[in-house]
């Protein structure tokens, strides 16, 4: 049966399944859910005189509300964005008897040319093989390269017509929400003690996306130095089977001083390929660690009690992938560009 025909016959069997269920006499009803007002602020449910508050509802779920909170915001901020494009276009005198595509191309994006030159530096960057290059897929490439040119030149033009005169947005933007991360007394460290902003990061050292994340904690210290306290806490997933020792590897580097713990970091997320116990104990001594002490420590297994204990914090905050970061407690899951963490770090500064 091909899967034409199979998808037909599911479909007819569920069908045949509904109209049975909605005949017989035997059909489950549904539970009984009456909304009405809350008896007071904090509860959303009651069931046999038992309240279910609003806490209770939101533990767990804390982040993937903020994600979905965001997501409408972002929808709304982007069709705010196409009305104040707009407005502008309209206020412009040069508009009249144009169509906003004829002053679009006309007045705003008019520089916007794209060439063999753009097409060829867009192969040569994504290394796109030579066998796959035709004048169709040049096309696309032409096309993909205006679209964001253009995109480009009416970011240029909104900024330059609202520097003196501010576009007024009376949109609140979701708050990330705030976990109390337990940093413990041993886990590797950079920065001052008494930073102002303190960011915590759960990390995997088989994780590609932590590699990633990595690359953004350098970024990070480069841009704010000794202002920022970070704290590197782990997090081995099941699934990736060097990542346990490793970070086992990582506390033994730390226990010879924070600072080859920091090389050491760099080391093994710069090469990924060398997480066996050979290639842990080869990096180690790249970086100028006591090789002894570090294959000692590493086969006594002296710090696995303390990565277990990282991932229970972890999973107290909420941690389910990673990397996860926490600036002075507001989570950021996954390795997101710097502007993201900027944005929560300068707040938290001006404080």
């Amino acid at each position: 049966m091909n899967r034409k025909h199979l998808l037909i016959s599911l479909l007819s069997i569920t069908a045949m399944a509904f109209g049975f269920i909605s005949c017989s006499e035997k059909v489950a009803s549904k539970p009984n859910f009456i909304t009405k007002p809350a008896p007071r602020t904090g509860v959303v449910a009651k069931i046999g005189g038992v309240e279910i508050s609003e806490a209770e509802l939101l533990k767990g779920a804390e982040i993937d509300i903020y994600e979905a909170e965001m997501k409408v915001y972002e929808i709304k901020y982007n069709r705010l964005r196409a009305l104040v494009l707009e407005k502008l276009m309209e206020q412009d005198k040069r508009k009249k008897g144009l169509t906003n595509d004829q002053f679009l191309d006309k007045y705003i994006a008019s520089s916007v040319k794209i060439g063999d030159k753009q097409i060829g530096a867009f192969i040569k960057e994504r290394k796109i093989p030579a066998e796959h290059i035709n004048k169709e897929f040049r096309q696309r490439i032409a096309r993909f390269l205006e679209v964001d040119a253009k995109k480009l030149a009416v970011e240029s033009w909104i900024n330059k017509k609202t520097g003196k005169n501010p576009v007024e947005v009376y949109m609140t933007k979701p708050s990330r929400p705030f976990f109390d991360v337990v940093i413990g007394d041993n886990a590797p460290t950079a920065g001052k003690s008494d930073a102002k902003v303190t960011l915590v990061e759960f990390s995997d050292f088989q994780c590609p996306f932590c590699a990633k994340g990595s690359k953004i904690l350098g970024e990070i210290k480069k841009k704010y130095g000794k202002k920022v306290k970070i704290v590197f806490k782990n997090f081995p997933l099941p699934f990736h089977n060097h990542a346990e020792l490793a970070a086992e590897a990582g506390l033994c580097a730390n226990e010879q001083g924070s600072r080859f713990f920091w090389k050491y970091h760099d080391k093994v997320f710069g090469d990924q390929s060398k997480l066996a116990k050979d290639g842990l104990v080869s990096s180690a001594k790249a970086i100028g660690l006591d090789g002894k002490k570090f294959t000692a420590c590493l086969d006594s297994r002296k710090f696995r009690a303390q990565v277990k204990q990282d991932m229970e914090d972890g999973k107290a905050s909420g941690v389910k992938s990673t990397p996860t970061f926490f600036v002075n407690g507001k989570m950021i899951n996954g390795a997101h560009p710097v502007d993201v963490f900027s944005e929560l770090i300068d707040q938290e500064l001006k404080k």
